[in-house]
């Protein structure tokens, strides 16, 4: 209950959409069998904890002051029923509970899981990580109380109150009614706490999540090794001192908070018994009330606030949960920028890439995020530049095509494009002699194979990272991968071999290594199309000159694509194009742009200026 009134004010205002409602009843439906049972056990469950006071009033008027032992003896053993239906009831209600929460929940997360991986990569680019999971957990989980605390708060403590009340009126209306006139009193300490309660609770949650902040950047590999190498390890721990130290003051100030008005409660609930039994003992001296009425209604006064309390409340869970709910609403009536074609089609034909024309801009924020789930500082951002102005090139099936630049000239967009990461502005690309939005994404991404420059694995064996690209391939073909990748002698001395943690992001490997594994796994999925963004940047001079000579024997018969700064990399490049600006200023072989004299001439000069 404390915690309730600890939720932030704000929600009482905040405006709904029209629908929402509707929607979340729609999430319900598959389980309203369960439901129904769970709200006639949770009725049972309320009558079965009140009834049992009313009989204690049998029990001592006619029972034990009437001198019937056989009565006192069976409605013993009627409350002792009760006591066990109550419990068997409770944990009906409890599994029901826990089936349409889970299920909620399981239902919620996998379908927002699915949209977000369905979303271009611009979407991740822009969106908080720690935002967006936060959807899928706190948002999933507040969503789900609707049909489970929320419905509960309100059937048990409904019909709990209504009997409740019926019970105290008929025993005695004028003591009820004195009951009634103490519940503002009651009321006023928990309205008062309860707006303190709500500014300590957000103060609080703020403090954690900087907290929380501050130990995921550091806990982080980079995080760490950037600490060691250039913090100070006593402003760090004095930094993190102070905002552990403002979390644990602000818990003293919540908790003090709560046992006061907890202290003042039980302050007003004593006078509220104090006074039953006053004016409830004088009654039953002078025979208006027996002695089992006046214990039923003491008995019974415990249970009437309790259940206004929550009621009073009532509203702003409903709304909490609603609010959840829009969150939740919010991720998945964001549309993928990218999707398929009503009459797409999978690719068939040579893997031919082609660019005409391209022209293209990143999109805004607008059109492929959400700003709820963007750092505050990307509201001021500017608008962004063109990109790729006027992109045109061809690469046939055993040909290499070489990208060759400046940085930030747009090298990497273009490698993007071939597997529509990103939609073009204008113009188009085409694979296999179709326009790429015309094409599945799925067959799409089938036929081109990335190594990019930061090679990326995941907190998992070397062979499950392995085996991500080529799920049934067998442990022959792994290490057949792992030995063209100039790998395998590396994976043979570790002590697990195939199955060592490579740990966060591989860190537990050199960027060399991690290159190479990317690489293994690029020649174990073999697709038609290679794009190797600085494929062997991160290796020395002898493992760079056998991989070079692996991904040559891959790029036979196979469209290439390779990004590179080293140009000695790429002197066999069938075809080596110069991009500036986002323009493909020169092209031709490695001899002829020489010939040129151009700006492919520059970068090689500066390069081997020394030798």
């Amino acid at each position: 209950m404390v915690g309730r009134l600890a939720t932030d004010p704000a929600i009482r205002s905040y405006k709904l959409d029209r629908g929402t409602a509707r929607r979340v009843l729609a999430y319900g439906r598959p389980f309203m069998g369960m439901i129904l049972v769970f709200l006639i056990s949770t009725v049972i469950g309320s009558a079965l904890s009140v009834v049992p006071l009313l009989l204690f009033q049998r029990i001592i008027d006619d029972g034990v002051l009437g001198g019937d032992s056989r009565l006192v003896v069976t409605l013993s053993l009627a409350v002792a029923g009760m006591a066990l239906g109550s419990a068997a009831v409770g944990l009906v209600e409890r599994w029901c509970s826990a089936r349409i929460g889970e299920g909620l929940i399981l239902s919620m997360r996998t379908q927002i899981f699915d949209h977000v991986m369905a979303m271009p990569i611009a979407f991740f680019s822009r969106s908080h990580t720690g935002k967006l999971v936060s959807r899928l957990q706190s948002d999933v989980n507040g969503a789900q109380q609707a049909f489970t605390s929320t419905l509960s708060t309100l059937v048990s403590n409904g019909v709990t109150l209504v009997i409740v009340l019926g019970s105290m009126i008929a025993l005695s209306w004028q003591l009820t009614l004195a009951a009634l006139v103490l519940l503002p009193i009651f009321m006023w300490p928990a309205s008062m706490v309860g707006r303190k309660l709500a500014d300590l609770s957000r103060d609080r949650m703020q403090q954690q999540a900087e907290m929380s902040a501050t130990m995921t950047e550091r806990f982080s590999v980079s995080g760490a090794l950037l600490v060691k190498l250039f913090g100070d390890p006593a402003t760090e721990n004095a930094s993190f001192a102070r905002q552990a130290g403002d979390v644990a003051e602000s818990g003293v100030r919540i908790a003090m908070t709560s046992r006061v008005f907890m202290t003042a409660l039980t302050l007003v609930g004593a006078l509220a018994t104090a006074l039953f039994y006053g004016f409830g003992g004088v009654a039953a001296l002078s025979g208006q009330l027996t002695v089992g009425t006046l214990t039923a209604l003491v008995a019974l006064l415990a249970r009437l606030y309790g259940p206004l309390m929550q009621l009073s409340n009532l509203r702003v869970d409903i709304m909490t949960a609603l609010v959840s709910f829009e969150r939740v609403f919010e991720v998945i009536d964001l549309e993928p920028l990218i999707t398929d074609a009503p009459d797409a089609r999978v690719v068939k034909g040579p893997p031919s890439v082609t660019f005409r024309d391209v022209r293209f801009t990143y999109p805004s924020a607008q059109k492929i995020s959400l700003a709820s789930l963007e750092p505050l500082a990307a509201a001021h951002e500017s608008a962004s530049a063109e990109v790729l102005r006027g992109v045109s090139f061809e690469a046939v099936p055993g040909q290499t095509v070489a990208l060759v630049g400046p940085s930030g000239a747009g090298k990497t967009t273009i490698t993007h494009l071939i597997a529509r990461l990103y939609d073009v502005d204008s113009g188009s690309v085409e694979v296999a002699g179709v326009d790429v939005r015309g094409l599945t994404l799925a067959s799409l991404h089938a036929e081109v194979g990335y190594v990019t420059q930061d090679a990326h694995l995941f907190h998992d064996t070397i062979r499950a990272n392995l085996a991500y690209t080529r799920p049934g391939a067998s442990d022959d073909e792994l290490w057949a991968a792992l030995r063209a990748a100039q790998v395998a002698e590396l994976v043979e001395r570790l002590p697990d071999g195939l199955a060592t943690v490579v740990g966060e992001r591989g860190y537990r490997l050199s960027g060399g290594e991690r290159q190479r594994f990317a690489i293994a796994r690029l020649l174990l999925k073999a697709p038609p199309i290679l794009v190797l963004d600085e494929a062997t940047a991160h290796l020395d001079s002898e493992s760079e000159a056998a991989v070079q000579r692996a991904l040559d024997a891959a790029r036979e018969g196979r469209t290439s694509i390779v990004i590179a700064h080293r140009l000695s990399t790429i002197r066999g490049a069938d075809q080596i194009l110069v991009v500036d600006e986002g323009r493909v200023v020169e092209s031709g072989t490695h001899e002829s742009l020489l010939a040129l004299g151009g700006h492919y001439a520059e970068l090689y000069r500066t390069q081997f200026a020394d030798q």
